[in-house]
């Protein structure tokens, strides 16, 4: 299991609220992809920089699971963690849990996979584009 870990604050926008004004559900998939893609900006590898380099990592699965609602005005910090990574497939698991009380609002975790951009063939970044693996790890 990876030990790669990093956390994202936010707070939610009032449209990613229903009419309860909670974050609806659809939402906090985005946010992991958030997380993703700050995680590795923060690393000095962006999105950008990957897919120019000919590289794109697809979602295969993700799930969600919700303890307890996020509201418009709080803010949460969301805790991804690097489970899995070999150089061909990536899981995250993610935690988001509220900045104040630290209440644990939602678990989840997405599976992906690195393939060409070209023609979405599976290609293992540790031997293809290792600069970039080093950021998983």
């Amino acid at each position: 299991m990876g030990k790669t870990t990093f956390e994202y604050e936010r707070s939610p926008f009032y449209y990613e609220t229903d009419k309860m004004g909670i974050v609806h559900h659809s939402n906090y998939i985005r946010w992991f992809e958030e997380v993703r893609v700050a995680y590795m900006a923060d690393r000095g590898y962006t999105y950008q920089k990957m897919e120019e380099n000919g590289v794109m990592i697809p979602v295969l699965g993700v799930e969600c699971k919700y303890k307890t609602p996020v509201k418009f005005g709080q803010t949460v910090i969301i805790h991804g963690r690097i489970e899995l990574f070999d150089g061909l497939r990536l899981n995250v698991a993610y935690e988001i849990t509220d900045k104040e009380t630290g209440a644990l609002c939602v678990t989840g975790r997405s599976e992906h996979c690195f393939v060409k951009a070209d023609n979405f063939r599976p290609v293992k970044i540790t031997k293809s584009h290792p600069e970039m693996a080093e950021i998983f790890t």
